[in-house]
């Protein structure tokens, strides 16, 4: 036990203050290795548990309720209990690869605290990701085959499970593969699964990939012979034909295969890839907990109305806890899987890790907030639990509805800044630094929105607010110190914007002011603030602008809302309401309101050209069909698309609606292709 005692001594040596009370560890065989309990009688804590594992996870759970306030540590309650988790698997994806936002700047002691830090909130599953040849950093401080032994090394240590996502590259030749693989295997001193995706990347067919799953199960066996395989479901794009033929291999009980993965690009949803996956296999979920926007689940990903204003400033990978938001993900997947491991591209979502292994640990046993007092109480020494627990709920309150019309935005800055404010250690805290970023980073864009929809109202055309970065730039100089975060590429070596660069994304447009200022410019400002108004009988929608529930009519499918905001092409060029795209086989809508015995017409933002290929682009009304045929057929608008939709990728296309086919004033509305499918920006119903 000297090894608990050690680490116990660490982690009040780097708060700064004694144990309060006398904690003891104690083993017992028989149990479960991820079971433990507590026995506490006043001051004396014991913690019993078969191993290492178990008594990492009770030393979490006296972190967890270890409050320092007044100078002193204490603990808020008794922590007495029987402690097993609901779910068997639990953990997360930490891949040192160039493409993510923090851990290729991380040593393996960093590595180490990360998965300690983990599995005080019960996580006992790392996934890493083996050399992937050219994905490299020049923040890495060692070749990714030096690194993966050391970190192999820790887990065995900590006795915490370690996996290996590992794709296959088709392009590879097959002896090329194998042998690749058996120097990893070998090289690491404990390996416990490999995770081998379906796609993204990869792109097999199910016949090939599971042949390929029995060479690498037997290659994995002569190194690590209780090492398992897990196969993902994740279908590579335009091959509706996939998950039948998936499907028809794991009937075939193959007896390497240990389970079955759900990650993005699914082939199935959590009950269908359960109910096809036959009983003696595991299911697994892949949630992609990181990403904000182009994505599984996106802001809001029940509805996908994250304003265009902080999607196109905040991007794909910013700072981003969603705690409601996953709890109600988690309830919604939770009995289908057998626990997760989820999809990370760095720390931006640490909070969301924690909660999620808490989700797995738990279930309905947890409630929301004690986890976030917790994890202040756990990540952020000194600051008040419950303003803390407050904060990052209004952190992702702060994503609701439109920046501008949200003063608790205000509120939450003012609330991480009093925090600050009444413990100055804390700017020494990455954890708390980041959430202070993010605070800031929505405060900024809120206060820019405002800005620019008053110069707008004045005709203030060339009304210019100052520039994010200048206000940002020293706390992101400070994340980057304190844990290797990459918050912009210029400084920080970033992969890309796209790649949780938030300074690089937190300038562009959040208003029309810079599109209307260089239609000012090409003389077209009168006809650019007419662009989208419509007569109370007509009609306009656009995607970036406006709810879903607008079309009063559910989709059928799972569509794909594609966002361009955060984009180099939102520089001004194109006004905001041509920046997202639907893509789906289908979209329907369902309107009225509109004039008797009138003949309408319908112009279509399109994206791109279409696929040539098809001939089956379909418009109907109320059952009429008004379009059929190549993409995208229609009466094209030079004039207008030029004037009107900036450079390239867009153009619109004109249709008629003749009085016949409207009932009563309504229309139902169809836009389908059936193999590519469709995608729009915008549409206007408007009188001909």
């Amino acid at each position: 036990m000297e090894f608990m005692q050690n680490l116990l001594a660490e982690e009040f040596k780097a708060r700064g203050r004694a144990c309060p009370v006398q904690v003891t560890f104690a083993g017992d065989p028989g149990m479960d290795r991820d079971r433990y309990v507590i026995t506490q009688n006043g001051d004396e804590v014991t913690v019993t548990a078969r191993g290492r594992r178990g008594h990492i996870f009770g030393l979490g759970r006296l972190l967890r309720k270890l409050e320092i306030a007044d100078g002193e540590a204490r603990l808020t309650c008794d922590i007495s209990g029987d402690y097993a988790p609901r779910k068997p698997i639990r953990g997360h994806q930490l891949g040192y690869r160039g493409n993510n936002n923090t851990y290729d700047a991380w040593t393996p002691a960093q590595f180490r605290r990360c998965q300690l830090e983990m599995m005080f909130y019960g996580c006992n599953t790392a996934e890493h990701v083996p050399d992937e040849g050219g994905n490299l950093s020049d923040l890495m401080p060692m070749p990714p085959n030096e690194l993966l032994p050391r970190v192999s090394a820790i887990c065995e240590e900590l006795d915490m499970d370690i996996g290996l996502w590992y794709p296959i590259d088709e392009k590879q030749p097959e002896a090329e593969a194998y042998a690749e693989r058996e120097r990893v295997f070998r090289s690491m001193p404990r390996l416990d699964y490999i995770f081998i995706p379906g796609s993204d990347p990869g792109n097999l067919p199910p016949d090939q990939l599971f042949e390929r799953g029995g060479q690498y199960s037997k290659l994995l066996k002569e190194t690590h012979p209780g090492a398992k395989i897990w196969i993902s479901a994740q279908m590579p794009h335009e091959s509706p034909w996939w998950p039948g033929q998936f499907k028809a291999e794991l009937d075939k009980l193959p007896e390497w295969l240990d389970g079955v993965i759900m990650g993005p690009n699914h082939a199935f949803s959590p009950e269908g890839l359960r109910r096809a996956t036959p009983a003696r296999y595991d299911v697994r979920l892949y949630p992609d907990i990181t990403h904000n926007v182009r994505c599984e689940y996106p802001v809001h990903y029940n509805l996908d109305d994250w304003h265009f204003a902080l999607t196109s400033t905040l991007s794909r990978e910013s700072v981003n806890p969603r705690p409601r938001e996953f709890q109600m993900l988690h309830r919604q997947t939770r009995g289908f899987v057998s626990g997760s491991v989820s999809y990370s591209e760095g720390v931006n979502d640490d909070v969301n890790k924690m909660l999620w292994s808490d989700m797995d640990w738990f279930g309905d046993g947890i409630e929301l907030r004690e986890s976030l007092e917790d994890y202040a109480r756990l990540f952020l020494w000194g600051a008040d639990p419950l303003r803390a627990a407050d904060g990052i709920l209004m952190l992702e309150q702060n994503w609701q509805g439109d920046p501008a019309e949200n003063f608790g935005i205000d509120l939450c800055l003012t609330l991480w800044e009093d925090l600050l404010a009444k413990t100055p250690s804390l700017s020494e805290n990455w954890h708390f630094n980041l959430l202070l970023f993010r605070a800031k980073c929505d405060s900024y864009v809120r206060q820019k929105r405002l800005f620019e929809l008053r110069a707008i109202a004045r005709g203030d055309w060339d009304a210019q607010y100052p520039t994010g970065r200048g206000m940002l730039f020293p706390l992101a100089k400070t994340l980057f110190g304190q844990i290797g975060i990459q918050l912009d590429v210029a400084n920080f070596l970033g992969r890309s914007w796209e790649r949780g660069c938030t300074l690089d994304t937190i300038d562009r447009p959040v208003t029309d002011l810079p599109w209307l200022r260089r239609q000012k410019e090409r003389g077209l400002l009168e006809q650019s603030l007419k662009r989208n108004k419509v007569e109370p009988d007509e009609f306009y929608y656009s995607f970036a602008l406006h709810a879903r529930e607008t079309l009063a009519c559910p989709q059928e499918g799972t569509f794909y809302l594609n966002f361009h905001g955060d984009r180099d092409c939102n520089d001004g060029s194109v006004p905001i309401c041509a920046l997202q795209v639907f893509d789906n086989l289908t979209l329907r809508c369902r309107l009225g309101g509109f004039a008797p015995g009138r003949d309408y017409k319908l112009r279509v933002t399109w994206f791109r050209e279409g696929d040539r290929n098809s001939d089956q682009y379909k418009i109907t009304a109320n059952g009429h069909v008004i379009y059929h045929g190549k993409p995208y057929g229609g009466t094209p608008d030079p004039a207008f698309d030029e004037a009107m939709l900036g450079p390239g990728f867009l153009r619109t296309a004109t249709y008629g609606l003749p009085a016949a086919v409207f009932e009563n004033g309504c229309l139902a509305l169809e836009f389908s292709e059936p193999h590519v499918g469709v995608m729009l920006n915008e549409f206007w119903v408007f009188k001909a």
